[in-house]
């Protein structure tokens, strides 16, 4: 396959390019994989020369699932260390919080204000006003206690 001259492999060697560069631009950790199919497809391509478009796009998808799983399991096996472990997991960020009962809670159910926000609660019987500690989150609920 050429266009204008230029080689299939060559062309898969600049896609390889242009998404390595993508993931330098967006990192998101994901592009930097189809990089090396594409990288592996294009040296594939320049070896065997007469090497059909299906079998090249197939190589590309077989390569880009195997380069995906490697990468799953490096990043499983050595996870990148972060100062903020909790920085996406808003609820777990909660846990700890001191929070003001918006809305009483009665018969184990109400409302508490945390920053500016107001989320739904549970624990024991508090007037509006009381102040708690959030001790879990359970599926969007805060679960409260009374301070010490």
């Amino acid at each position: 396959m050429t266009l204008d001259g230029i080689g299939a492999g060559t062309l898969w060697l600049a896609v390889a390019l242009l998404l390595g560069l993508a993931e330098l631009l967006i990192p998101g950790v994901f592009l930097i994989f189809l990089a090396i199919a594409a990288a592996i497809t294009g040296v594939a391509t320049l070896a065997l020369a007469d090497l059909p478009l299906a079998a090249q796009l197939a190589s590309f998808a077989i390569w880009s699932g195997v380069t995906v799983l490697i990468g799953r399991r490096w990043y499983r096996d050595y996870p990148v260390a972060t100062t903020d472990p909790l920085l996406n997991d808003r609820a777990a960020r909660l846990i700890g919080e001191i929070v003001t009962v918006e809305q009483a809670i009665d018969a184990g159910g109400g409302r508490v204000r945390v920053a500016d926000g107001v989320w739904p609660a549970r624990g024991p019987d508090s007037a509006v006003g009381a102040r708690m500690r959030v001790i879990e989150v359970d599926r969007g609920v805060l679960v409260i206690e009374p301070l010490p």
